[in-house]
């Protein structure tokens, strides 16, 4: 039986059902990996590593790394400490247009189409939507060295983080 996907302990019940079918596509498809992310090694690391600025972005979102899966999926937050788009839904979308970039998959443009209904569904007067910040995180990743399918964090954890955003050529945002 599959674990449960770990991502944060108050994941809403539809997030958690959509990783979960994540999870058993990528099974099918025999691309599930043991668990790459080891909080304790990254927590260890010194402060402004990539590694431990990992660790303080899961600490500050509340969130568990996520260690059931594809390859891809538990690299899903570092992607966001490269980037620094946030957790929320826009962030999320923001992150889903940079992937696009960096490696055009029908899996990204449905995932971002996804966000950007629950965006649509979900705005209130305080969220400010911009299809210019979109287009401008699809420009980031266009030209950024990243791919995301390959990248392995693991050997990088230990460097600066502007050193490994430097390396992928990830612009600042």
């Amino acid at each position: 039986m599959m674990q449960p996907s770990a991502a944060s302990p108050d994941l809403p019940p539809r997030v958690q059902q959509v990783l979960d079918l994540l999870d058993r596509f990528t099974e099918i498809q025999r691309k599930n990996v043991s668990p790459i992310v080891e909080i304790e090694k990254l927590v260890s690391l010194p402060t402004g590593t990539f590694g431990r600025s990992w660790a303080n972005f899961l600490h500050e979102h509340n969130l568990k790394p996520f260690t059931t899966g594809s390859r891809r999926k538990q690299l899903h937050d570092g992607v966001h400490v490269l980037t620094g788009y946030g957790t929320d839904p826009i962030g999320e979308a923001e992150l889903q247009a940079f992937l696009l970039g960096t490696k055009f998959t029908i899996t990204n443009l449905m995932l971002g189409l996804g966000l950007l209904r629950v965006i649509h569904k979900n705005l209130n007067s305080q969220q400010q939507f911009s299809w210019d910040r979109l287009w401008q995180a699809y420009q980031r990743g266009l030209h950024s060295d990243f791919e995301p399918d390959t990248w392995q964090p693991e050997i990088l954890w230990h460097l600066p983080l502007t050193n490994v955003q430097a390396l992928f050529s990830i612009a600042k945002n």
